[in-house]
């Protein structure tokens, strides 16, 4: 039963982020004015690589990270062969080290190393079929180290499961553009990473809702904005993903 549910939740993921073909097309629009050709993109939390393959489309060589032992096997299957992909099997944080990666086999797209996001969602009727039934060491490595040894990003993407904080807490650069996620019953952890971000340098801020891919908002938010605007989620909205992009002085 746990591999067949194993091979049940990467075969769900693959149909989510593989088997609508005008999903990609969304993706490309929108990291289009992130993305230039010839650049550099961090996917951190990569999972089965949708985002990559969006990135390589774009002309961008890639930083996949990602822990989760079956979802890396699935990113050297799909990219190994591709020079400007480069897979780290790691997770990050804010210093070196190991963490518990906690995995639900039936959805490994909700894999967490933070044990705040498990008991948000645990109390939550839209996550009620997550059950965290396994658990992997990982290694931990931060944003800072990954800069030093392939460069500064152009465009970051940190979806990671209630664990982006802590991201963007072993970083001291500024990045030019990135995003991460935000769900509705963990709202302080998408909170505390514009507050993060804020330590670094002034950003402005937009979010695209679900899986739309398209930028809600018409207007660039500022911090404050984007913190009211994440606290005011109501009990039943789709999670999504935050826009954060340096300011321009």
């Amino acid at each position: 039963m746990p591999l067949a549910r194993r091979v049940y939740g990467l075969s769900r993921s693959a149909l989510i982020y593989y088997g609508i073909p005008q999903r990609a097309n969304r993706l490309a629009r929108l990291y289009a004015p992130f993305v230039p050709k010839g650049g550099l993109c961090f996917d951190v939390g990569a999972h089965i690589g949708n985002r990559v393959a969006c990135f390589r489309r774009l002309g961008a060589r890639v930083i996949a990270v990602e822990p989760e032992d079956d979802c890396a096997r699935i990113l050297r299957f799909l990219f190994g062969n591709d020079e400007d992909v480069t897979i780290v099997e790691a997770a990050l944080g804010r210093a070196n080290g190991e963490a518990a990666l906690h995995i639900d086999d039936g959805n490994p797209t909700l894999s967490t190393l933070s044990a705040e996001w498990i008991d948000a969602v645990s109390k939550s009727e839209r996550f009620s079929g997550v059950r965290y039934s396994r658990q992997q060491t990982v290694p931990l490595t931060t944003l800072d180290r990954l800069i030093g040894h392939y460069g500064l990003p152009d465009f970051t993407k940190i979806d990671v499961e209630g664990f982006e904080a802590e991201v963007l807490l072993g970083l001291s650069h500024r990045l030019p553009a990135l995003s991460f996620e935000y769900v509705h019953v963990a709202r302080d952890a998408a909170i505390a990473c514009v507050e993060a971000l804020e330590r670094l340098d002034r950003y402005e801020y937009n979010h695209s809702r679900g899986e739309s891919h398209v930028l809600a908002a018409p207007a660039w938010l500022d911090a404050r904005q984007a913190i009211d605007l994440i606290d005011r989620l109501p009990d039943n909205a789709d999670s999504g993903d935050i826009y954060a992009r340096l300011a321009r002085h």
